[in-house]
């Protein structure tokens, strides 16, 4: 797992939920979102919210018992005009929840994998704060920036949670329609150091690992655009920064039955 610094995550939380905060205000709340077609702009910064909020208590709670997960949501505003500082809330609770002395607490990880759970939150929040934040720039038509090491731990988070017990009990078709008889697929990161990323199709289920090799198909490009495409929020193809050598049904196949887990 390619995990970023904690406290440059918490910073970025932070910034990307103002920034999401700003795209709202200048899209206006009723503007359908045309990445994630069922919502509106209201409902996308209630999601991200109310997110924050929940996981901010599971860590301030230290559950670990996926029964005690809270169950009552914190209540979007009514006036857009209070959005602004109900994100700002939202975004500094959950990154003061995820404090140093926290990152190695008992908590619940939904992964399952080798992060303690408040590390799984807090990369799994940001996320959210920027995929989503990507959602709402484009609905008010402005740029959204992804750093590349940001993009590049939200891949690795995406494909961790692609390839988790979690995920195949929970969405047991996507978990199904990506396991194979060993076809490879590879996203590689120009923009990064070491940022390329193997993905396996087994008949147990898909693996991945940070590596390069020969692969069935690669997709090359800014890790923010692999990111992008990875999370269904741009097209495989059209795009002139992105190269791909191999199967290219095969990188449909596995974008065609993988879904991001913020929508």
């Amino acid at each position: 797992m390619s995990d970023l610094n904690a406290e440059h995550a918490r910073r970025s939380i932070v910034e990307h939920t103002r920034g999401l905060a700003r795209s709202a205000a200048a899209a206006g709340p009723d503007t359908a979102v045309p990445t994630t077609p069922e919502w509106t702009v209201a409902d996308l910064v209630e999601h991200v919210g109310q997110t924050q909020h929940w996981v901010a208590e599971i860590i301030e709670r230290r559950v670990t018992d996926p029964a005690q997960l809270p169950t009552e949501m914190a209540v979007l505003p009514a006036d857009p005009g209070e959005w602004d500082a109900w994100l700002s809330g939202s975004a500094q609770r959950v990154t003061s929840a995820c404090s140093d002395d926290a990152l190695d607490a008992a908590v619940f990880n939904a992964a399952g994998d080798e992060r303690t759970g408040t590390r799984f939150w807090l990369t799994s929040v940001l996320n959210e704060t920027v995929v989503h934040g990507f959602d709402a720039a484009n609905a008010a038509g402005r740029p959204a920036d992804i750093a590349p090491d940001i993009a590049a731990a939200l891949i690795s988070n995406h494909l961790a949670m692609l390839t988790s017990p979690t995920w195949a009990m929970l969405r047991s078709p996507s978990a199904e329609a990506i396991r194979g008889t060993g076809q490879t697929l590879q996203w590689r990161a120009t923009d990064t150091g070491d940022g390329a990323w193997l993905v396996e199709r087994r008949p147990g289920g898909a693996t991945w690992r940070l590596a390069t090799g020969d692969a069935d198909v690669t997709v090359t490009g800014p890790a923010a655009s692999l990111l992008l495409i990875m999370t269904r929020r741009r097209p495989l193809t059209g795009d002139e920064t992105i190269g791909i050598d191999g199967d290219v049904d095969l990188a449909r196949h596995w974008l065609d039955n993988t879904a991001h887990v913020a929508d």
